[in-house]
């Protein structure tokens, strides 16, 4: 069998993922992720459910002229036949039908309880339209998967029931059962025993479908891996309700890289981290620094003494090769900083410290104390690569000094506010005044500072402040509170990240701000003077 029928990765991102609180997806964003799911090489991609909602009945008519996939298999979802309806008259069935989907995923009750009170019909009769419903899609020439909703609560609940669901759903030419862990309440063990236990007794073909409210979700779908289910459905990043789904990415490389079961086509592992961010900005929610293997704190060290360990042989603490997903290795510069950090982490900005150990101890007793003023050099790589130069050359590298600078907010008569910064610098032996605006004053400082620096660098045109965080530290000895500014700049080509310190917010912006600028003349090739 083909990689995609040996063993499913289904994804549910646009259905299930979808109602992740905050989550608002438009049409074009589904199409957008869609066509990275497939890149990555998934085997089926959930739309939807046509026929419930017009957003996805529309999106449902645009991927059938818009979405080709060369990997996946586009599914419809939807739920069994209403009670006391004949499959072939009933509306969302027949939306299913026509939806374009050459699979189909069915959405049963599993749990007799909530046959009761949900479906407020008999048990006989949801069984008749599980069956009716499977089988007359199967006729339609679909495929068919069925989601045994709350399966796990109506086992524990009546197992002779729950199991029937499942044996119904087979006879009638389901290719798989999935079993859903819809509250997102099991534990490992419980989930083995009972995968177990459901292949044994049906011999059906199963799958498994976990939510993340124990914080068990991966390992919940590799415990069901572990016994026998070749079908898991999850998200891309672990988006859902509530807690979120089982992450898939997670799900696929612990399987490609820990059991060394191949999921998805040769080497598109090493596309997850890409495509795992490129996903999160359609959706707009930031990822986690902390993700396993994609998040970009997932290979990143601090302490000294892993940094010394790591010198030696990477992998004493690190449990994968970054590479084999598409991710880097990072070293971060703090307090905790030892000599190996240094030079690994210098090493990694292609700084080359040439093994001065005066050099390196003196760059670890700089950082330590500028860090217990305040300064943090995990997020700001510019900043510190300036460091590294100054230290090694004895002189900071430099293409003008700020020798003044004012700034002003005003509301004016008609309520608007007003804000406006003026700059004088040195540059190239002259002095320039400068002016500017902005929609706040360090916004107002940058357009200051760049439009005056920008008649003897030009090159400043493209630079653009991408990102700004304050952070208000603690009071230190008795003293006010002191202000961290983290600054984000692009040049178009890449981004990097400087880092100011003062009691005063506006003299913390305008050292990362400095910083920010002399690093982005840097890289254009400028010599500093």
């Amino acid at each position: 069998m083909t990689i995609s029928d040996a063993f499913h990765i289904y994804d549910t991102t646009l259905r299930d993922g979808a109602q992740q609180e905050g989550l608002n997806l438009s049409v074009h964003d589904k199409i957008t992720i869609a066509r990275h799911l497939d890149d990555l090489g998934v085997g089926f991609i959930e739309g939807g459910w046509p026929g419930a909602n017009p957003k996805d009945t529309e999106f449902f008519a645009l991927a059938k002229k818009e979405l080709k996939l060369k990997n996946a298999t586009f599914v419809a979802f939807g739920a069994t036949r209403r009670p006391n309806v004949i499959a072939a008259d009933d509306v969302l069935l027949g939306a299913l039908r026509d939806s374009g989907a050459p699979a189909v995923t069915l959405v049963a009750k599993a749990f007799d309880r909530h046959v009761d009170l949900a479906l407020k019909t008999t048990l006989e009769e949801n069984l008749a339209m599980i069956r009716d419903s499977v089988t007359h899609l199967r006729q339609e020439g679909q495929r068919v998967f069925l989601d045994a909703e709350h399966f796990f609560d109506g086992y524990r609940a009546n197992r002779d029931y729950a199991l029937e669901v499942i044996r119904v759903a087979m006879e009638a030419g389901a290719d798989v059962a999935a079993l859903c862990d819809t509250n997102g309440g099991m534990l490992p063990d419980e989930i083995a025993d009972v995968v177990h236990d459901v292949l044994t007794a049906t011999s059906a073909r199963i799958g498994i479908h976990c939510h993340n409210d124990t914080g068990c979700a991966v390992a919940n779908s590799m415990a069901a891996v572990a016994a026998g289910a070749t079908h898991v459905q999850g998200t891309l990043n672990g988006y859902g309700e509530r807690t979120g789904n089982a992450d898939l990415v997670t799900i696929i490389a612990n399987l490609e890289l820990k059991k060394k079961q191949l999921v998805l086509p040769p080497n598109a592992l090493r596309e997850s981290f890409r495509i795992s961010h490129a996903i999160a900005e359609v959706t707009n929610i930031s990822p986690s620094g902390r993700q396993p293997y994609v998040g970009v704190s997932a290979f990143a060290h601090k302490a000294g003494l892993h940094a010394s360990a790591i010198k030696v042989d990477p992998f004493l603490y690190q449990h994968e090769d970054p590479a084999s997903v598409g991710n880097d290795m990072r070293m971060l510069v703090s307090d905790m900083a030892g000599r190996a950090s240094i030079e690994l982490k210098s090493q990694e900005l292609g700084v080359d410290l040439g093994g001065d150990r005066e050099l390196v101890g003196r760059i670890v007793d700089r950082v330590k104390e500028m860090e217990s003023r305040g300064f943090t050099f995990e997020a700001a790589d510019a900043s510190f690569e300036l460091l590294l130069l100054e230290e090694i050359s004895g002189k900071r590298p430099s293409f003008f000094t700020i020798d003044h600078w004012l700034t002003t907010v005003e509301r004016a008569e008609d309520q608007s506010i007003v804000t406006k910064a003026e700059v004088t610098v040195t540059a190239q032996g002259k002095e320039i005044s400068c002016s500017g605006s902005g929609n706040g004053p360090v916004n107002a400082f940058d357009n200051a500072l760049r439009s005056g620096l920008k008649q003897l660098y030009p090159e400043l045109e493209v630079l653009e402040l991408t990102d700004y965080k304050v952070r208000i530290l603690e009071g230190r000895l008795g003293t006010g509170a002191i202000t961290r500014v983290l600054v984000e700049t692009s040049d178009g080509k890449g981004e990097w990240n400087t880092v100011g310190v003062h009691e005063n917010v506006i003299a913390a912006s305008a050292m990362a701000l400095e910083d920010a600028v002399t690093f982005g003349l840097l890289r254009q090739g400028r010599k500093p003077e």
